[in-house]
């Protein structure tokens, strides 16, 4: 499980802003286009949450449903195709209903949605949420018989819960606001990299001093 502790810190250090004149949903999902060429395929989905630290059968699922939901939504008068491709460039056609309102149409970053989640549903912590406090935002923002809203935004608010939780259990204003824009993929690919790597030196460093 990757911490993040030192994701919410590294990002408060920075002090990045999100811009609200920019295709912000596209930044959210360029993390998981991992050759860079505009298009996401089922296979980079799963080697996205895989790089984030998501269970092998949980990428699997959650690759499948993202890119056969929202391919054809994303490729407006092209006929189907069986590789399930997502075309970035249209990330917004593919918005889902029974979200948080936080990206508009065009899929720019709407500041005052963003802080309006806080004032409604922050009640222990000012700048962060706890687990029923998330719970509570995916209820009232249900619209009727959206089954398929229900569900993307559940699992993706779930996931990001598990994810970067801190040790007491809130998931902090910070983590959330880079969610948005998808600096927060990189971060948590960056950890989970280096976390591997410690591991695997400790483990031959273990190895090296038992042998002698």
């Amino acid at each position: 499980m990757v911490s993040t502790n030192s994701t919410t810190s590294d990002l408060q250090e920075k002090g990045e802003s999100i811009p609200n004149d920019q295709n912000v949903l596209q930044k959210h999902v360029l993390f998981f286009d991992r050759n860079q060429d505009g298009i996401v395929y089922p296979w980079e989905t799963f080697q996205g949450l895989r790089a984030i630290g998501c269970g092998v059968v949980f990428s699997v699922a959650s690759a499948l449903f993202i890119n056969i939901s929202l391919s054809q939504k994303t490729r407006p008068g092209k006929y189907p195709s069986l590789l399930f491709p997502i075309d970035v460039q249209n990330i917004h056609l593919a918005k889902h209903g029974s979200d948080s309102g936080v990206y508009d149409h065009n899929g720019r970053f709407l500041h005052e949605k963003f802080e309006a989640i806080f004032r409604k549903y922050a009640h222990t912590h000012p700048d962060a949420l706890t687990s029923g406090e998330l719970m509570a935002m995916l209820r009232a923002n249900r619209e009727l018989k959206d089954y398929t809203g229900w569900l993307s935004s559940w699992s993706e608010w779930k996931t990001l819960y598990v994810l970067c939780k801190d040790s007491d259990g809130l998931l902090q204003k910070e983590t959330m606001r880079a969610l948005y824009d998808g600096s927060l993929f990189e971060h948590l690919e960056k950890q989970r990299a280096s976390a591997k790597k410690k591991a695997y030196c400790f483990i031959h460093m273990n190895k090296s001093i038992i042998s002698h």
